[in-house]
């Protein structure tokens, strides 16, 4: 694969640097004895500037290597991770600005201590892999950082959907379906098309289809109203906002670039924004914390009101608490679960704060005191023995056992469509919204203050592996990283007695 220009600079000036290292020499030696300024060869080291080919030859019989050696792009075993660095997509395609890194101090970073940096860069490369980690999945990690930099909350794209807004809806109009495959046919030139999953079996699993060439946008027949919206709403993004690099299938079968993953966030925001008005978000959700008492049934109105499902509304709700309201303590989070299973799988999750809370722990077993997973089990109960075929939605209070937080948490679940391939048993989902209680909240939430609320309270924790509540009857497995925890204390508190 070719390199950029850059690229080759420092792959040539980490090879010299390391020759030179090899060979006992220092900068001024090296310098001395290939007839180059010492200023020279330090830029040469630090990839800002390649020799030309006599200086090469110079460089070469000073260090006793041959030409071709010395200009060949292969390190040595140590910087071996580098070169792959370099040479795989990272630098090129992720937009490093995003998170406030100047590509220049990456690179900077790279020549001042390649060993250690390599050693970094191996690490990570064996951690990927361990755990299987594709290229989408780094991707998606690296946007989820960038939403919670920015606390999820873009004002440019908010803006694009005010101006949007104004220019093709009245002022209350809700943006409905009908009005956006209007928009799509008219202004854009789209076609709409609808495919049977049924006759089509291999494109269950996806939404929608764009084929640009044609300009036609595919909808798969059995999208609920909500569904459908979104994606033609999402489209109108992808037009209005003129984004070209971007994924053709909803959910998408693979992305070749952070650019496509980053664009259909950008398209899909703006879907949210121009379905859900922010106003009128903030002003139905100020009567809602105005509230009393919490009530379930008036939150699954809300959602309701703004005619879109539960997962959308609660990341739409992301995009305006901590810019509107303050409260920017909160998590995201998405449970996958198929009716008669016990494993409850966290396809989703998205966190605005760095305390502690709910997160995806690798090859351990969710508390099962979280009320994500027991909406989910009281959802399977309704269906399986009263016939309930609608949506649920629960709240908690939970204070974490080790830490003493505690944390508020608004749980939805619903069945979803399997995708292709999956078992055919009853496919249930709960999306969740967790805030810190702090006094922030307290002051925003007035249902909160009021002892007569009666929200349930349950002590939890992160995993059934790290947690000491023992005569919890929800345990599904035993301490085990709690016990070799302790152990290892008592291991060093024996060892400063034998001081």
């Amino acid at each position: 694969m070719n390199l950029p220009a850059d690229h080759i600079r420092l792959l040539f000036g980490l090879k010299l640097r390391q020759l030179r290292l090899d060979k006992g020499l220092s900068v001024s030696e090296l310098a001395q004895q290939s007839g180059l300024s010492v200023s020279y060869v330090t830029e040469i080291e630090k990839g800002r500037k390649y020799p030309k080919a006599d200086k090469i030859s110079a460089l070469a019989n000073a260090m006793q290597v041959d030409y071709d050696s010395l200009v060949s792009l292969k390190l040595s075993k140590k910087l071996e991770p580098i070169s792959d660095f370099l040479r795989s997509k990272f630098l090129t395609e992720i937009p490093l600005e995003l998170f406030g890194i100047d590509p220049s101090d990456l690179l900077e970073l790279l020549v001042e201590a390649p060993a250690k940096v390599s050693a970094m860069l191996r690490t990570f490369m064996d951690i990927a892999l361990t755990y299987n980690m594709s290229v989408e999945r780094l991707y998606l990690t690296m946007l989820r950082s960038y939403q919670e930099m920015h606390d999820n909350y873009f004002p440019d794209i908010e803006a694009d959907a005010d101006r949007f807004l104004s220019e093709f809806a009245g002022q209350g109009q809700v943006m409905n379906e009908s009005l956006l495959i209007n928009l799509l046919k008219m202004r854009y030139e789209v076609h709409i098309e609808l495919f049977d999953p049924l006759t089509q079996p291999d494109l269950t699993a996806l939404r929608s289809v764009y084929r640009p060439g044609k300009k036609t946008l595919h909808l798969n027949a059995n999208l609920s109203v909500e569904q459908r919206a979104f994606i033609l709403a999402r489209e109108v993004g992808f037009q209005y906002l003129a984004l070209k690099n971007r994924p053709y299938t909803y959910s998408w079968v693979e992305a070749e670039s952070f650019e496509q993953i980053l664009n259909n966030y950008k398209a899909s925001y703006f879907a949210g924004a121009i379905l859900i008005r922010r106003d009128d978000l903030v002003a139905k959700v100020t009567e809602l914390f105005a509230r009393n008492t919490w009530s379930n049934e008036a939150f699954l109105q809300l959602i309701t009101t703004f005619n879109s499902t539960p997962e959308r509304f609660f990341y739409r709700l992301s995009n305006v608490l901590p810019s509107h309201f303050g409260i920017d303590q909160l998590f995201f989070y998405r449970f996958n679960h198929s009716a008669g299973q016990t494993t409850f799988q966290l396809t989703k999750e998205m966190h605005l704060s760095r305390q502690q809370g709910p997160r995806g722990i690798v090859d351990e077993h969710s508390c099962r005191r979280w009320i994500a997973l027991t909406i989910l089990q009281e959802l399977q109960f309704l269906q399986q023995n009263k016939g309930f075929d609608g949506t649920l939605c629960r709240a908690q209070l939970s204070e974490y056992a080790d830490a003493g937080q505690q944390y508020l948490i608004i749980s939805v679940a619903h069945p979803f469509q399997a995708r292709t391939g999956e078992p055919a048993t009853q496919q249930n989902m709960s999306v969740s919204m967790c805030f810190a209680v702090n006094d922030t909240l307290r002051g925003k939430l007035t249902f909160l203050n009021n002892p007569a609320n009666k929200i349930p309270f349950r002590v939890v924790n992160e995993a059934c592996e790290r947690c000491g509540i023992f005569d919890c009857r929800e345990r599904v497995a035993a301490p085990i990283v709690l016990q070799k925890k302790r152990q290892f204390a008592d291991m060093k508190l024996a060892m400063d007695k034998l001081k």
